[in-house]
Protein backbone atom coordinates (compact mmCIF):
# COMPACT_ATOMS: atom_id res chain seq x y z
CA UNK A 1 0.00 0.00 0.00
CA UNK A 2 1.26 3.35 -1.20
CA UNK A 3 0.78 6.61 1.48
CA UNK A 4 0.22 9.80 0.42
CA UNK A 5 3.23 11.94 2.24
CA UNK A 6 2.70 15.26 4.26
CA UNK A 7 3.67 18.29 3.65
CA UNK A 8 6.21 18.48 5.70
CA UNK A 9 7.41 15.18 4.77
CA UNK A 10 7.43 16.54 0.80
CA UNK A 11 9.25 19.69 2.10
CA UNK A 12 12.39 17.76 3.83
CA UNK A 13 12.76 15.32 1.28
CA UNK A 14 13.48 18.52 -0.88
CA UNK A 15 15.47 20.46 1.42
CA UNK A 16 17.55 17.02 1.52
CA UNK A 17 17.95 16.84 -2.26
CA UNK A 18 18.50 20.63 -3.05
CA UNK A 19 21.34 20.14 -0.05
CA UNK A 20 22.83 17.20 -1.46
CA UNK A 21 22.74 19.12 -5.25
CA UNK A 22 24.40 22.31 -3.78
CA UNK A 23 27.06 20.01 -2.22
CA UNK A 24 27.56 18.21 -5.34
CA UNK A 25 27.97 21.59 -7.34
CA UNK A 26 30.28 22.78 -4.92
CA UNK A 27 32.23 19.66 -5.10
CA UNK A 28 32.21 19.49 -8.97
CA UNK A 29 33.43 23.06 -9.68
CA UNK A 30 37.19 22.60 -8.89
CA UNK A 31 37.11 19.44 -11.33
CA UNK A 32 34.82 21.48 -13.90
CA UNK A 33 37.22 24.40 -13.53
CA UNK A 34 40.62 22.61 -14.11
CA UNK A 35 38.90 21.04 -16.98
CA UNK A 36 38.21 24.22 -18.45
CA UNK A 37 41.64 25.50 -17.97
CA UNK A 38 43.10 22.95 -19.58
CA UNK A 39 41.55 23.60 -22.52
CA UNK A 40 41.93 27.18 -22.59
CA UNK A 41 44.02 29.57 -24.41
CA UNK A 42 47.01 31.08 -22.51
CA UNK A 43 45.78 34.68 -22.20
CA UNK A 44 42.36 33.69 -20.87
CA UNK A 45 43.50 31.25 -18.27
CA UNK A 46 46.36 33.69 -17.30
CA UNK A 47 44.07 36.75 -17.22
CA UNK A 48 41.20 34.56 -14.84
CA UNK A 49 38.86 34.74 -17.16
CA UNK A 50 38.23 30.77 -17.20
CA UNK A 51 35.59 29.67 -14.92
CA UNK A 52 33.37 26.89 -15.85
CA UNK A 53 33.56 26.66 -19.89
CA UNK A 54 36.82 26.76 -21.99
CA UNK A 55 38.08 30.30 -23.62
CA UNK A 56 40.05 29.88 -26.71
CA UNK A 57 39.71 26.37 -27.14
CA UNK A 58 42.56 24.05 -27.88
CA UNK A 59 43.98 21.06 -26.94
CA UNK A 60 47.66 21.94 -27.25
CA UNK A 61 48.25 21.22 -23.65
CA UNK A 62 47.24 17.52 -24.62
CA UNK A 63 49.40 17.45 -26.88
CA UNK A 64 52.33 18.30 -25.16
CA UNK A 65 51.67 15.77 -22.92
CA UNK A 66 51.84 12.97 -24.93
CA UNK A 67 55.47 14.11 -26.06
CA UNK A 68 56.58 14.45 -23.14
CA UNK A 69 58.75 11.34 -21.85
CA UNK A 70 59.00 12.33 -18.41
CA UNK A 71 55.06 12.44 -17.61
CA UNK A 72 54.21 9.28 -20.34
CA UNK A 73 56.98 7.49 -17.62
CA UNK A 74 55.77 9.10 -14.05
CA UNK A 75 52.32 7.19 -15.39
CA UNK A 76 53.56 4.37 -15.91
CA UNK A 77 55.44 3.65 -12.61
CA UNK A 78 51.85 4.85 -10.87
CA UNK A 79 50.08 2.12 -12.96
CA UNK A 80 53.00 -0.38 -12.11
CA UNK A 81 52.81 0.56 -8.19
CA UNK A 82 48.74 0.44 -8.31
CA UNK A 83 48.93 -3.18 -9.70
CA UNK A 84 51.70 -4.63 -7.91
CA UNK A 85 50.77 -2.30 -4.39
CA UNK A 86 47.15 -3.13 -4.51
CA UNK A 87 47.86 -6.62 -5.31
CA UNK A 88 49.76 -6.86 -1.48
CA UNK A 89 47.47 -4.85 -0.59
CA UNK A 90 44.89 -7.44 -0.93
CA UNK A 91 46.51 -10.48 -0.30
CA UNK A 92 48.19 -9.34 3.17
CA UNK A 93 44.77 -7.86 4.39
CA UNK A 94 43.10 -11.00 3.43
CA UNK A 95 45.37 -12.96 5.28
CA UNK A 96 45.23 -10.87 8.50
CA UNK A 97 41.49 -9.97 9.04
CA UNK A 98 40.93 -13.38 8.89
CA UNK A 99 42.23 -14.63 11.75
CA UNK A 100 41.55 -12.05 13.18
CA UNK A 101 38.03 -12.65 13.03
CA UNK A 102 38.18 -15.73 14.92
CA UNK A 103 37.08 -16.09 18.40
CA UNK A 104 39.69 -16.01 21.22
CA UNK A 105 39.11 -19.91 21.73
CA UNK A 106 39.60 -20.23 17.83
CA UNK A 107 43.12 -18.36 17.96
CA UNK A 108 44.18 -17.75 21.47
CA UNK A 109 46.30 -14.64 20.72
CA UNK A 110 43.82 -13.07 18.22
CA UNK A 111 44.03 -9.88 21.22
CA UNK A 112 47.25 -9.76 21.34
CA UNK A 113 47.57 -9.36 17.66
CA UNK A 114 44.31 -7.23 17.91
CA UNK A 115 46.00 -4.46 20.28
CA UNK A 116 49.24 -4.53 18.07
CA UNK A 117 47.80 -4.10 14.60
CA UNK A 118 45.67 -1.03 16.71
CA UNK A 119 48.96 0.81 18.02
CA UNK A 120 50.42 0.63 14.93
CA UNK A 121 47.22 2.41 13.54
CA UNK A 122 46.63 5.31 16.24
CA UNK A 123 51.01 5.74 16.38
CA UNK A 124 53.71 5.65 13.99
CA UNK A 125 57.52 5.71 14.35
CA UNK A 126 57.45 8.79 12.35
CA UNK A 127 59.51 9.82 8.71
CA UNK A 128 62.93 9.38 9.93
CA UNK A 129 62.88 6.08 11.02
CA UNK A 130 60.92 5.02 7.88
CA UNK A 131 63.24 6.67 5.85
CA UNK A 132 66.21 5.40 7.24
CA UNK A 133 64.83 1.75 7.09
CA UNK A 134 64.23 2.16 3.60
CA UNK A 135 67.56 3.53 2.85
CA UNK A 136 69.24 0.58 5.27
CA UNK A 137 67.06 -1.93 2.86
CA UNK A 138 69.10 -0.60 -0.28
CA UNK A 139 65.00 0.05 -1.50
CA UNK A 140 65.56 3.80 -2.75
CA UNK A 141 64.69 4.32 -6.67
CA UNK A 142 62.95 0.93 -6.17
CA UNK A 143 58.98 0.18 -6.67
CA UNK A 144 59.20 -1.95 -3.44
CA UNK A 145 60.33 1.80 -1.46
CA UNK A 146 56.53 2.68 -2.88
CA UNK A 147 54.95 -0.33 -1.86
CA UNK A 148 56.43 -1.88 1.20
CA UNK A 149 56.20 0.87 3.85
CA UNK A 150 52.42 0.68 3.41
CA UNK A 151 51.93 -3.07 2.62
CA UNK A 152 49.56 -3.44 5.64
CA UNK A 153 46.64 -1.13 5.70
CA UNK A 154 45.24 -1.45 9.20
CA UNK A 155 42.22 0.77 8.01
CA UNK A 156 41.47 -2.15 5.37
CA UNK A 157 42.39 -4.94 7.69
CA UNK A 158 39.55 -3.99 10.72
CA UNK A 159 37.06 -3.42 7.72
CA UNK A 160 37.50 -6.71 6.61
CA UNK A 161 37.78 -8.35 9.74
CA UNK A 162 34.19 -6.70 10.77
CA UNK A 163 32.50 -8.21 7.81
CA UNK A 164 33.87 -11.63 8.44
CA UNK A 165 32.69 -11.27 12.04
CA UNK A 166 29.28 -10.35 10.83
CA UNK A 167 28.97 -13.77 8.59
CA UNK A 168 26.64 -15.88 10.03
CA UNK A 169 28.12 -18.28 12.44
CA UNK A 170 26.11 -21.45 11.10
CA UNK A 171 28.34 -21.45 7.77
CA UNK A 172 31.48 -22.16 9.68
CA UNK A 173 29.68 -24.20 12.19
CA UNK A 174 28.62 -26.33 9.07
CA UNK A 175 31.72 -26.30 7.27
CA UNK A 176 33.30 -27.72 10.64
CA UNK A 177 31.41 -30.40 10.99
CA UNK A 178 31.79 -31.51 6.36
CA UNK A 179 35.31 -31.75 7.90
CA UNK A 180 36.59 -28.07 6.00
CA UNK A 181 39.69 -26.37 7.33
CA UNK A 182 40.54 -22.95 7.26
CA UNK A 183 41.86 -22.63 3.96
CA UNK A 184 38.81 -24.01 2.54
CA UNK A 185 36.83 -21.44 4.66
CA UNK A 186 38.30 -18.41 4.04
CA UNK A 187 38.93 -18.98 0.11
CA UNK A 188 35.40 -21.25 -0.94
CA UNK A 189 32.96 -19.82 1.55
CA UNK A 190 34.42 -16.22 2.69
CA UNK A 191 35.99 -14.46 0.30
CA UNK A 192 33.07 -15.54 -2.13
CA UNK A 193 30.33 -14.14 -0.04
CA UNK A 194 32.73 -10.26 0.41
CA UNK A 195 32.67 -9.35 -2.90
CA UNK A 196 31.09 -5.88 -1.19
CA UNK A 197 33.90 -5.64 1.14
CA UNK A 198 36.51 -6.55 -0.84
CA UNK A 199 35.59 -3.76 -3.82
CA UNK A 200 35.80 -1.70 -0.57
CA UNK A 201 39.07 -2.16 0.34
CA UNK A 202 40.53 -2.71 -3.18
CA UNK A 203 38.87 0.98 -3.99
CA UNK A 204 41.44 2.55 -1.40
CA UNK A 205 44.06 1.01 -1.56
CA UNK A 206 43.95 1.64 -5.47
CA UNK A 207 43.10 5.31 -4.79
CA UNK A 208 45.92 5.54 -1.75
CA UNK A 209 48.65 4.02 -4.32
CA UNK A 210 47.70 6.36 -7.02
CA UNK A 211 47.04 9.59 -5.20
CA UNK A 212 50.31 9.67 -3.07
CA UNK A 213 53.62 11.33 -3.86
CA UNK A 214 55.50 12.03 -0.43
CA UNK A 215 56.84 9.38 -0.11
CA UNK A 216 58.11 9.51 -4.09
CA UNK A 217 59.16 12.77 -3.53
CA UNK A 218 61.98 10.91 -0.43
CA UNK A 219 63.03 7.65 -1.79
CA UNK A 220 63.29 8.55 -5.60
CA UNK A 221 66.44 10.09 -6.57
CA UNK A 222 65.97 10.57 -10.34
CA UNK A 223 62.58 11.76 -11.60
CA UNK A 224 62.75 8.24 -14.43
CA UNK A 225 61.71 6.94 -11.03
CA UNK A 226 58.78 9.74 -9.59
CA UNK A 227 55.84 8.21 -9.77
CA UNK A 228 53.02 10.41 -11.23
CA UNK A 229 51.68 12.35 -8.46
CA UNK A 230 54.94 12.77 -7.22
CA UNK A 231 55.80 14.16 -10.73
CA UNK A 232 52.93 17.00 -10.91
CA UNK A 233 53.56 17.99 -7.65
CA UNK A 234 56.97 19.29 -8.11
CA UNK A 235 56.39 20.63 -11.49
CA UNK A 236 57.87 24.01 -11.71
CA UNK A 237 58.33 25.28 -15.59
CA UNK A 238 60.14 28.06 -15.82
CA UNK A 239 60.40 30.17 -19.13
CA UNK A 240 63.61 31.98 -20.36
CA UNK A 241 62.09 34.31 -22.65
CA UNK A 242 65.58 34.93 -24.08
CA UNK A 243 65.77 31.31 -25.51
CA UNK A 244 62.18 31.88 -27.19
CA UNK A 245 62.48 31.94 -30.91
CA UNK A 246 59.70 32.86 -33.34
CA UNK A 247 58.98 28.96 -33.95
CA UNK A 248 57.70 28.85 -30.31
CA UNK A 249 55.79 32.27 -30.03
CA UNK A 250 53.00 30.34 -31.39
CA UNK A 251 52.85 27.85 -29.18
CA UNK A 252 53.13 29.50 -26.35
CA UNK A 253 50.32 31.61 -27.32
CA UNK A 254 47.96 28.06 -26.91
CA UNK A 255 50.03 26.85 -23.67
CA UNK A 256 51.04 28.23 -20.33
CA UNK A 257 52.41 26.63 -17.30
CA UNK A 258 48.64 27.06 -16.08
CA UNK A 259 46.58 25.60 -18.97
CA UNK A 260 49.53 22.48 -19.13
CA UNK A 261 49.48 21.59 -15.12
CA UNK A 262 45.43 21.62 -15.55
CA UNK A 263 45.87 19.25 -18.49
CA UNK A 264 48.26 17.00 -16.38
CA UNK A 265 45.43 16.47 -13.10
CA UNK A 266 42.88 16.08 -15.62
CA UNK A 267 45.22 12.80 -17.20
CA UNK A 268 46.18 11.93 -13.97
CA UNK A 269 42.53 12.04 -12.74
CA UNK A 270 41.32 10.07 -15.74
CA UNK A 271 42.14 6.11 -14.55
CA UNK A 272 40.27 6.44 -11.09
CA UNK A 273 37.07 8.08 -12.56
CA UNK A 274 37.08 4.79 -15.06
CA UNK A 275 37.72 2.13 -12.67
CA UNK A 276 35.37 3.85 -9.48
CA UNK A 277 32.39 2.74 -11.47
CA UNK A 278 32.69 -0.73 -11.87
CA UNK A 279 33.03 -1.09 -7.52
CA UNK A 280 30.67 2.10 -6.97
CA UNK A 281 27.85 -0.16 -6.54
CA UNK A 282 29.81 -2.46 -3.96
CA UNK A 283 31.69 0.76 -1.98
CA UNK A 284 28.52 1.63 0.22
CA UNK A 285 27.31 -1.95 0.51
CA UNK A 286 30.66 -3.17 1.72
CA UNK A 287 31.59 -0.14 3.76
CA UNK A 288 28.69 0.16 5.94
CA UNK A 289 28.37 -3.99 6.59
CA UNK A 290 31.82 -3.93 7.71
CA UNK A 291 31.75 -1.28 10.24
CA UNK A 292 29.41 -2.46 12.82
CA UNK A 293 31.41 -4.47 14.92
CA UNK A 294 35.00 -4.05 17.09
Amino acid sequence: MVRNKTLSARLGESAVIALMLVISLISLAPVVHTVSVSFSNTAAAAGGLVKFWPVGFNIESYRKIIEEPHFINSFFVSVKRVIIGGGVNFLLTVLMAYPLSRSSKEFPLRNVYMWFMLFTMLFSGGVIPLYLTVKSLGLFNSIWALVLPGAVPVFNVVLLMNFFRNMPKELTDAAYIDGAGPWYMLLQIFLPLSLPSLATVTLFSVVGHWNAFFDGMIFMRSMEYYPLQTYIQQLVVQLNISEIDSSQQEMLAKISDKTLNSAKIVVSMVPILVVYPFLQKYFIHGIMLGSVKE
